[in-house]
């Protein structure tokens, strides 16, 4: 697979954690099954990632993960069009991470922010482990083996992205400089014919004397366009290109998604931890009677008392499930004291609900049939081993352990 290539390619996963919630929902899902229309896209249940913060909570992973995968399709996942799997039904993942953990210096784990953040967050948790060290570098291995030239992530995820590129340079560095490697990068230049070589070779240099970046751009649309070079050779001037070697591991780039914060029940961010969700899948009367108790400003004590609607969580979800006219006239009345709380909510859990329908509906066939899921995973799975065990016999070639 080339460079240029892997840009039609999105990889994210998610650790299983159970039902899914109205902020996964807005946060990730519809994000998901945007893309899934618009690269080729390969979603996955981390559920080695599990092990690495609940190692010793693990009697609930594989139930999770069935309840994880039926939430997808419910929000509209397509087996058809998107690859969905399970990480450690592809055990290359592990292997991957093993032979990147060989080249990856100790003090680039410990700098990655989340690392130190975690270790405060769950601090009643044993984390002095191997596994929660190294899971910024299992990550990359995630990305890096399907060569996925996108990762969608929020800001604070960028990090993570940082990391898998400079391990991914940092690979290439080290194993793409095969033996003859210039000699050879010149031979597949002079393939390209005389104009497109010189123009190749112009801008090459443009690139590493001025780091001009423009014409970095262009000498790679000018790869792009060449139809008579072997991936090796296109590979082989990608690197000569920057000044490396051959590209084993195409570095990717973070895709950043709006952070949705979706509000909670009690105006923090929606999560499982703080009990003040909403899931997916909630049965009408349940939506009801959450957003009929769910708080709203403070200041108004009383029916009379006008209100803040940028104080009210209940106004943040008007933002996101309603019209502007809608949430024109939810601002107003609360402002002006001339709707009450409880008619703010009634449009809003209308809208709740009409959105639940169906992801309800969808649900029903995959909850009755759990052996189709389990055939989409499989299904899934077996096409994701296909292209990680292309990877790993790319990568163990390079390192000289490939022993044909």
């Amino acid at each position: 697979m080339s460079s240029n290539e892997s840009n039609s390619r999105v990889l994210s996963g998610m650790r299983p954690t159970g039902r899914l919630h109205l902020g996964h929902l807005h946060g990730v899902l519809k994000n998901w099954v945007q893309l899934q229309h618009e690269y080729e896209c390969f979603f996955f249940v981390a559920d080695f990632h599990a092990l690495t913060t609940d190692y010793d909570s693990s009697e609930n992973i594989e139930q999770y993960t069935y309840d994880t995968v039926v939430d997808w399709l419910a929000a509209g996942l397509n087996p058809g069009t998107a690859t969905i799997f399970v990480q450690s039904r592809v055990p290359e993942h592990a292997e991957l991470h093993l032979l990147l953990s060989m080249i990856t210096p100790l003090s680039w784990l410990e700098r990655v922010p989340s690392y130190k953040d975690q270790q405060l967050k769950l601090n009643d948790k044993d984390l002095a482990t191997y596994g929660f060290l190294g899971y910024p570098l299992l990550q990359s291995a995630d990305i890096l083996m399907y060569k996925a030239g996108w990762v969608p992530v929020g800001a604070d995820q960028v990090a993570h992205v940082e990391l898998t590129r400079e391990v991914a340079r940092r690979f290439n560095h080290i194993y793409g400089r095969e033996p003859g490697f210039e000699e050879q990068a010149q031979a597949a230049q002079k393939k390209m014919g005389k104009k497109a070589a010189r123009l190749y070779g112009s801008l090459r240099r443009e690139y590493l004397e001025r780091g001009d970046t423009e014409a970095l751009e262009k000498a790679r649309a000018l790869l792009a366009e060449q139809q008579n070079l072997s991936i090796g050779d296109r590979e082989r001037l990608f690197g000569y290109l920057e000044g490396g070697g051959r590209i084993i591991l195409p570095e990717p780039q973070a895709l950043l998604t709006e952070a949705a914060k979706l509000p909670g029940l009690d105006g923090e961010k929606m999560s499982k931890s703080y009990n003040n969700y909403i899931s997916l899948r909630e049965e009408p009367g349940v939506v009801e009677e959450k957003i009929r108790t769910m708080q709203t400003d403070p200041a108004r004590g009383r029916l009379q008392d006008p209100g803040n609607p940028e104080n009210c969580p209940v106004y943040a979800l008007h933002q996101v499930y309603s019209d502007e006219k809608t949430c024109a006239w939810a601002a107003e009345g609360c402002r002006s004291a001339g709707i009450g709380c409880v008619d703010c909510k009634k449009p809003l859990m209308d809208a709740i609900n009409e959105e639940q329908e169906v992801i309800r509906s969808r649900a029903v066939q995959f909850e009755e049939d759990p052996d189709l899921v389990h055939a989409i995973l499989q299904e899934g799975s077996d096409k994701a081993r296909a292209i990680a065990r292309e990877t790993l016999d790319d990568v163990k070639e390079a390192i000289g352990i490939a022993h044909r």
